[in-house]
């Protein structure tokens, strides 16, 4: 079931927002994948009292992490509106969790740049767009480092938009097309045989290994702007 929280203070009372400040502060919450919930559960409420009107769309745990607890994807519009531009991008992390530091010159620990201070910089955006009248929405999903279920259960119950930006590092680049993956599993039965007789077995391994081999000789396509498929 999805949470909804609302909020409307007084737009002239809610001060600019800093990204760099909020970007210090979604760090210091750990989020490694599967433990998304309390960065979560955070940027739900700091949205809502910004004046957003926020979704708390739990996203399930797999199997093997059944008791990780509680953890969502969180989107933030106005209600009833489907917005011209969403931002969107992961709250969860690559483990393990690297505490959060700083210098004169940069931010250090994991999500500085993949990809909380990237949330930060969209919600700055997101508020400045909305001020002036667009219509915006901000997604922030769980799971995106390991099968990307935050996405799978977005993909559900789709918003709508026009447009929609996608925030990953990209060396400050614009990019407009990401690459997929095509993944396969393969399975060689053999046969078993004592190390003296070895003429009697059939190696499993062998026979992948040469499946391998076809995979890497095998053509595969490209396509322009986006390059070679790899």
């Amino acid at each position: 079931m999805t949470d909804r929280i609302s909020a409307e203070p007084n737009a002239a009372l809610i001060p600019l927002l800093d990204p760099i400040e909020f970007t210090r502060r979604l760090c210091e919450i750990e989020s490694t994948t599967y433990h998304e919930g309390a960065v979560g559960d955070f940027l739900a409420d700091f949205l809502a009292l910004r004046g957003w009107s926020v979704e708390k769309t739990p996203v399930p745990q797999p199997n093997e992490n059944a008791d990780g607890g509680p953890r969502w994807n969180v989107y933030a519009g106005v209600a009833g509106e489907t917005p011209d531009l969403v931002f969107s991008t992961h709250m969860d992390t690559v483990p393990p969790y690297i505490p959060f530091s700083e210098d004169a010159d940069f931010m250090y620990g994991r999500g500085v740049s993949d990809a909380k201070g990237i949330i930060a910089a969209q919600v700055a955006a997101g508020e400045a767009l909305r001020a002036v009248g667009f219509r915006i929405g901000l997604l922030f999903v769980s799971g995106e480092e390991r099968d990307s279920a935050g996405a799978l259960v977005a993909n559900q119950a789709s918003k709508g938009s026009r447009f929609l930006i996608n925030g990953e590092p990209t060396d400050n680049r614009l990019a407009l097309a990401s690459k997929g993956a095509l993944r396969a599993s393969f399975r060689c039965k053999g046969k078993m045989c004592h190390s003296a007789y070895p003429e009697l077995g059939e190696s499993a391994v062998h026979k992948l290994v040469e499946v391998l081999g076809k995979i890497l000789a095998m053509p595969l396509p490209e396509l322009e702007g986006i390059g070679p498929a790899r």
